[in-house]
Protein backbone atom coordinates (compact mmCIF):
# COMPACT_ATOMS: atom_id res chain seq x y z
CA UNK A 1 0.00 0.00 0.00
CA UNK A 2 1.00 3.65 -0.37
CA UNK A 3 1.58 5.61 2.85
CA UNK A 4 2.76 9.09 3.80
CA UNK A 5 5.98 8.47 5.72
CA UNK A 6 8.12 10.69 7.96
CA UNK A 7 11.54 10.24 6.36
CA UNK A 8 13.21 12.17 9.21
CA UNK A 9 12.20 14.71 11.83
CA UNK A 10 11.70 18.17 10.42
CA UNK A 11 9.49 20.42 8.32
CA UNK A 12 6.60 19.45 6.05
CA UNK A 13 8.88 18.39 3.21
CA UNK A 14 10.07 15.34 5.20
CA UNK A 15 6.69 13.76 4.39
CA UNK A 16 7.03 11.45 1.40
CA UNK A 17 4.86 8.73 -0.15
CA UNK A 18 6.41 5.27 0.08
CA UNK A 19 5.28 1.67 -0.24
CA UNK A 20 4.56 -0.16 3.02
CA UNK A 21 3.10 -3.62 3.74
CA UNK A 22 -0.68 -3.63 4.01
CA UNK A 23 -1.64 -4.32 7.65
CA UNK A 24 -3.22 -7.65 8.56
CA UNK A 25 -5.98 -7.24 11.16
CA UNK A 26 -5.32 -8.99 14.46
CA UNK A 27 -8.12 -10.74 16.36
CA UNK A 28 -10.71 -8.14 17.29
CA UNK A 29 -9.54 -5.72 14.59
CA UNK A 30 -10.90 -4.61 11.23
CA UNK A 31 -8.97 -3.51 8.15
CA UNK A 32 -10.23 -0.23 6.70
CA UNK A 33 -9.65 0.83 3.11
CA UNK A 34 -9.06 4.51 3.84
CA UNK A 35 -10.97 7.12 1.85
CA UNK A 36 -9.97 10.13 3.98
CA UNK A 37 -7.80 10.95 6.99
CA UNK A 38 -8.06 13.91 9.35
CA UNK A 39 -5.13 16.12 10.35
CA UNK A 40 -4.45 17.03 13.97
CA UNK A 41 -1.97 19.26 15.75
CA UNK A 42 -0.32 16.17 17.24
CA UNK A 43 0.67 15.15 13.70
CA UNK A 44 2.80 18.30 13.52
CA UNK A 45 4.47 17.55 16.85
CA UNK A 46 5.22 13.97 15.81
CA UNK A 47 6.60 15.04 12.43
CA UNK A 48 9.01 17.37 14.23
CA UNK A 49 10.16 14.59 16.55
CA UNK A 50 8.48 16.01 19.65
CA UNK A 51 5.71 13.43 20.13
CA UNK A 52 6.75 9.82 19.52
CA UNK A 53 4.05 7.30 18.66
CA UNK A 54 3.13 4.76 21.36
CA UNK A 55 4.36 1.22 21.06
CA UNK A 56 2.39 -1.09 18.80
CA UNK A 57 1.50 1.47 16.12
CA UNK A 58 3.47 2.59 13.04
CA UNK A 59 6.26 4.91 14.13
CA UNK A 60 6.75 6.69 10.81
CA UNK A 61 3.17 6.92 9.47
CA UNK A 62 1.08 9.74 10.89
CA UNK A 63 -2.70 9.81 11.22
CA UNK A 64 -5.03 9.46 14.22
CA UNK A 65 -8.40 9.34 12.46
CA UNK A 66 -9.73 7.88 9.23
CA UNK A 67 -12.92 7.11 7.38
CA UNK A 68 -13.47 4.43 4.79
CA UNK A 69 -14.89 0.98 4.06
CA UNK A 70 -14.15 -2.18 5.99
CA UNK A 71 -12.08 -4.44 3.74
CA UNK A 72 -11.40 -7.42 6.04
CA UNK A 73 -12.24 -8.73 9.52
CA UNK A 74 -9.92 -10.18 12.13
CA UNK A 75 -10.97 -13.22 14.13
CA UNK A 76 -13.71 -12.58 16.68
CA UNK A 77 -15.12 -9.39 15.14
CA UNK A 78 -18.86 -9.40 15.73
CA UNK A 79 -20.27 -5.97 15.02
CA UNK A 80 -18.96 -5.09 11.56
CA UNK A 81 -19.18 -6.63 8.11
CA UNK A 82 -17.02 -6.20 5.03
CA UNK A 83 -18.37 -3.19 3.13
CA UNK A 84 -19.51 -1.21 6.19
CA UNK A 85 -18.79 2.54 6.13
CA UNK A 86 -16.94 3.54 9.31
CA UNK A 87 -14.76 6.20 10.84
CA UNK A 88 -12.18 5.25 13.44
CA UNK A 89 -9.76 6.55 16.06
CA UNK A 90 -6.22 5.22 15.60
CA UNK A 91 -3.03 5.29 17.61
CA UNK A 92 -1.25 6.11 14.33
CA UNK A 93 -0.95 4.97 10.74
CA UNK A 94 -3.90 6.81 9.24
CA UNK A 95 -2.06 8.52 6.38
CA UNK A 96 -2.15 5.30 4.35
CA UNK A 97 -4.36 3.39 1.94
CA UNK A 98 -5.22 0.83 4.63
CA UNK A 99 -5.38 0.93 8.43
CA UNK A 100 -6.06 -1.79 11.01
CA UNK A 101 -7.94 -0.78 14.16
CA UNK A 102 -9.83 -2.38 17.04
CA UNK A 103 -13.49 -2.87 16.13
CA UNK A 104 -14.62 -0.99 19.24
CA UNK A 105 -12.77 2.14 18.14
CA UNK A 106 -14.89 2.37 14.98
CA UNK A 107 -18.17 4.22 14.59
CA UNK A 108 -20.73 4.03 11.77
CA UNK A 109 -20.72 6.92 9.33
CA UNK A 110 -24.12 8.64 9.38
CA UNK A 111 -25.78 8.37 5.98
CA UNK A 112 -25.79 12.15 5.48
CA UNK A 113 -21.99 12.51 5.89
CA UNK A 114 -19.23 12.15 3.32
CA UNK A 115 -16.03 10.23 4.01
CA UNK A 116 -14.18 13.54 4.33
CA UNK A 117 -16.64 14.81 6.93
CA UNK A 118 -16.53 11.54 8.86
CA UNK A 119 -12.72 11.51 8.89
CA UNK A 120 -12.76 14.87 10.68
CA UNK A 121 -14.66 13.51 13.68
CA UNK A 122 -12.90 10.83 15.75
CA UNK A 123 -9.85 12.52 17.31
CA UNK A 124 -11.63 15.74 18.24
CA UNK A 125 -14.93 14.19 19.29
CA UNK A 126 -13.30 11.47 21.39
CA UNK A 127 -11.07 14.12 23.02
CA UNK A 128 -13.91 16.51 23.84
CA UNK A 129 -16.16 13.77 25.18
CA UNK A 130 -13.39 12.26 27.32
CA UNK A 131 -12.39 15.57 28.87
CA UNK A 132 -15.47 17.81 28.99
CA UNK A 133 -18.19 15.20 29.47
CA UNK A 134 -16.44 12.35 31.30
CA UNK A 135 -13.52 13.88 33.20
CA UNK A 136 -15.23 17.20 33.98
CA UNK A 137 -18.75 15.79 34.28
CA UNK A 138 -20.51 18.35 32.12
CA UNK A 139 -24.23 18.72 32.82
CA UNK A 140 -26.92 20.50 30.81
CA UNK A 141 -27.11 24.16 31.79
CA UNK A 142 -23.39 24.51 32.48
CA UNK A 143 -20.98 26.82 30.66
CA UNK A 144 -17.70 25.92 28.96
CA UNK A 145 -14.78 28.07 27.80
CA UNK A 146 -12.57 26.53 25.11
CA UNK A 147 -9.37 28.14 23.85
CA UNK A 148 -8.81 27.98 20.10
CA UNK A 149 -12.48 28.07 19.21
CA UNK A 150 -11.94 27.84 15.45
CA UNK A 151 -9.72 24.75 15.70
CA UNK A 152 -11.00 21.21 15.27
CA UNK A 153 -11.27 20.84 19.06
CA UNK A 154 -12.98 24.21 19.37
CA UNK A 155 -15.54 23.50 16.64
CA UNK A 156 -16.35 20.12 18.20
CA UNK A 157 -16.72 21.65 21.66
CA UNK A 158 -19.05 24.40 20.46
CA UNK A 159 -21.35 21.98 18.68
CA UNK A 160 -21.28 19.13 21.19
CA UNK A 161 -21.84 21.29 24.27
CA UNK A 162 -24.63 23.38 22.73
CA UNK A 163 -26.33 20.22 21.42
CA UNK A 164 -26.24 18.81 24.96
CA UNK A 165 -27.78 21.91 26.53
CA UNK A 166 -24.76 23.98 27.52
CA UNK A 167 -23.34 27.42 26.77
CA UNK A 168 -19.95 27.92 25.14
CA UNK A 169 -17.43 30.76 25.22
CA UNK A 170 -14.31 30.67 23.07
CA UNK A 171 -11.10 32.51 22.35
CA UNK A 172 -9.80 32.97 18.80
CA UNK A 173 -7.05 34.90 17.04
CA UNK A 174 -8.95 37.40 14.87
CA UNK A 175 -12.37 38.93 14.39
CA UNK A 176 -13.24 36.72 11.42
CA UNK A 177 -12.59 33.58 13.44
CA UNK A 178 -14.62 35.01 16.31
CA UNK A 179 -17.55 35.67 13.98
CA UNK A 180 -17.24 32.12 12.64
CA UNK A 181 -17.42 30.69 16.18
CA UNK A 182 -20.45 32.76 17.12
CA UNK A 183 -22.24 31.74 13.93
CA UNK A 184 -21.51 28.13 14.86
CA UNK A 185 -23.17 28.59 18.26
CA UNK A 186 -20.73 30.17 20.72
CA UNK A 187 -22.39 32.70 23.02
CA UNK A 188 -19.33 34.95 22.94
CA UNK A 189 -16.07 34.69 21.02
CA UNK A 190 -13.13 36.62 22.46
CA UNK A 191 -10.31 37.94 20.28
CA UNK A 192 -7.36 37.14 22.53
CA UNK A 193 -5.14 39.61 20.66
CA UNK A 194 -7.33 42.61 21.51
CA UNK A 195 -9.33 41.50 24.58
CA UNK A 196 -8.67 39.92 27.97
CA UNK A 197 -10.66 36.70 28.17
CA UNK A 198 -10.67 36.97 31.97
CA UNK A 199 -12.35 40.38 31.83
CA UNK A 200 -14.83 39.37 29.13
CA UNK A 201 -15.83 36.20 31.01
CA UNK A 202 -16.26 38.17 34.22
CA UNK A 203 -18.63 40.62 32.52
CA UNK A 204 -20.47 38.04 30.43
CA UNK A 205 -21.21 35.82 33.44
CA UNK A 206 -21.95 38.68 35.88
CA UNK A 207 -18.86 37.77 37.88
CA UNK A 208 -19.79 34.12 38.32
CA UNK A 209 -17.29 32.57 35.89
CA UNK A 210 -17.66 29.44 33.77
CA UNK A 211 -18.08 25.87 34.98
CA UNK A 212 -15.49 24.18 32.74
CA UNK A 213 -12.42 25.35 30.80
CA UNK A 214 -10.83 23.17 28.11
CA UNK A 215 -7.27 24.41 27.69
CA UNK A 216 -4.51 23.46 25.26
CA UNK A 217 -2.31 26.51 25.92
CA UNK A 218 -0.95 26.27 29.48
CA UNK A 219 1.70 28.73 30.73
CA UNK A 220 0.46 32.35 30.75
CA UNK A 221 -3.21 31.33 30.37
CA UNK A 222 -3.27 29.39 33.62
CA UNK A 223 -3.78 32.19 36.16
CA UNK A 224 -6.54 33.76 34.07
CA UNK A 225 -8.16 30.35 33.60
CA UNK A 226 -8.33 29.87 37.36
CA UNK A 227 -9.70 33.38 37.83
CA UNK A 228 -12.36 32.72 35.17
CA UNK A 229 -13.79 29.59 36.81
CA UNK A 230 -16.96 29.59 38.88
CA UNK A 231 -17.10 27.96 42.30
CA UNK A 232 -16.66 24.18 41.92
CA UNK A 233 -15.29 24.82 38.40
CA UNK A 234 -13.11 22.39 36.50
CA UNK A 235 -10.02 23.15 34.41
CA UNK A 236 -8.81 20.37 32.11
CA UNK A 237 -5.58 20.51 30.10
CA UNK A 238 -5.07 18.60 26.86
CA UNK A 239 -1.88 20.33 25.71
CA UNK A 240 0.66 22.94 26.80
CA UNK A 241 1.47 24.84 23.60
CA UNK A 242 2.83 27.89 25.45
CA UNK A 243 4.60 25.89 28.16
CA UNK A 244 4.06 23.48 31.03
CA UNK A 245 5.69 25.26 34.01
CA UNK A 246 3.26 27.60 35.77
CA UNK A 247 2.60 29.33 39.08
CA UNK A 248 -0.87 29.01 40.57
CA UNK A 249 -2.73 30.55 43.49
CA UNK A 250 -3.52 27.61 45.75
CA UNK A 251 -5.58 29.80 48.07
CA UNK A 252 -7.93 30.73 45.23
CA UNK A 253 -8.24 27.07 44.24
CA UNK A 254 -9.22 26.15 47.79
CA UNK A 255 -11.58 29.11 48.13
CA UNK A 256 -13.42 28.23 44.92
CA UNK A 257 -13.17 24.43 45.41
CA UNK A 258 -11.68 24.04 41.94
CA UNK A 259 -10.56 20.88 40.18
CA UNK A 260 -7.51 21.04 37.91
CA UNK A 261 -6.88 17.98 35.78
CA UNK A 262 -5.64 16.86 32.38
CA UNK A 263 -5.30 13.88 30.11
CA UNK A 264 -3.74 12.38 27.00
CA UNK A 265 -5.98 10.18 24.90
CA UNK A 266 -3.54 8.59 22.49
CA UNK A 267 -1.85 6.31 25.02
CA UNK A 268 -5.04 5.06 26.66
CA UNK A 269 -5.98 1.42 26.18
CA UNK A 270 -8.43 0.17 23.58
CA UNK A 271 -11.20 -0.52 26.10
CA UNK A 272 -11.09 3.07 27.35
CA UNK A 273 -11.54 4.38 23.81
CA UNK A 274 -14.28 1.85 23.09
CA UNK A 275 -16.25 3.16 26.07
CA UNK A 276 -15.99 6.69 24.65
CA UNK A 277 -17.14 5.46 21.24
CA UNK A 278 -20.23 3.95 22.84
CA UNK A 279 -21.08 7.23 24.57
CA UNK A 280 -20.58 9.20 21.37
CA UNK A 281 -22.80 6.85 19.40
CA UNK A 282 -25.53 7.13 22.02
CA UNK A 283 -25.43 10.87 22.71
CA UNK A 284 -23.77 12.67 19.79
CA UNK A 285 -24.26 10.54 16.67
CA UNK A 286 -28.05 11.20 16.60
CA UNK A 287 -27.27 14.94 16.36
CA UNK A 288 -24.96 14.24 13.42
CA UNK A 289 -27.65 12.19 11.69
CA UNK A 290 -30.23 14.94 12.20
CA UNK A 291 -27.89 17.68 11.02
CA UNK A 292 -27.96 19.53 14.34
CA UNK A 293 -24.21 18.94 14.48
CA UNK A 294 -22.36 19.30 11.19
CA UNK A 295 -18.66 18.67 10.60
CA UNK A 296 -16.77 21.75 9.46
CA UNK A 297 -14.14 21.05 6.78
CA UNK A 298 -11.88 23.97 5.93
CA UNK A 299 -9.96 22.31 3.11
CA UNK A 300 -9.15 18.90 1.69
CA UNK A 301 -5.87 17.87 0.08
CA UNK A 302 -5.04 14.80 -2.02
CA UNK A 303 -2.68 12.55 -0.13
CA UNK A 304 0.28 13.47 -2.33
CA UNK A 305 -0.02 17.02 -0.99
CA UNK A 306 0.26 16.08 2.68
CA UNK A 307 3.14 18.56 3.10
CA UNK A 308 0.89 21.41 1.91
CA UNK A 309 -1.80 20.31 4.35
CA UNK A 310 0.74 20.47 7.18
CA UNK A 311 1.85 23.93 6.12
CA UNK A 312 -1.74 25.13 6.29
CA UNK A 313 -2.22 23.65 9.74
CA UNK A 314 0.98 25.27 11.01
CA UNK A 315 -0.15 28.64 9.67
CA UNK A 316 -3.29 28.49 11.87
CA UNK A 317 -5.17 30.21 9.06
CA UNK A 318 -7.87 27.52 8.98
CA UNK A 319 -11.25 27.37 10.69
CA UNK A 320 -12.35 23.79 11.21
CA UNK A 321 -10.66 20.63 10.03
CA UNK A 322 -8.09 19.83 7.34
CA UNK A 323 -8.49 16.44 5.65
CA UNK A 324 -6.40 14.25 3.33
CA UNK A 325 -8.21 12.30 0.62
CA UNK A 326 -7.21 9.01 -1.00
Amino acid sequence: MKAVVITQSGGPDVLQIEERPTPIPNPGEVLIKVAAAGLNRLDIFQRKGNYPAPQGVPQDILGLEVAGIIEALGDGVTRWQVGDRVCALLGGGGYAEYAAVAEGNCLPIPANLTFEEAASLPETYFTVWSNVFDRCGFKAGESVLVHGGSSGIGVATIQMVTAMGGEVYVTAGDDAKCAFCEKLGASRAINYKTESFKEVIHIATNGRGVDIILDSIGDDYTANNIASLADDGRLVHINTIHGKDVQIDLALIMHKRLTITGSKLRTRHTGFKTAIAQQLEQHIWPHLSSGKIRPVIYKTFPVNRAADAHRLMESSAHTGKIVLTF
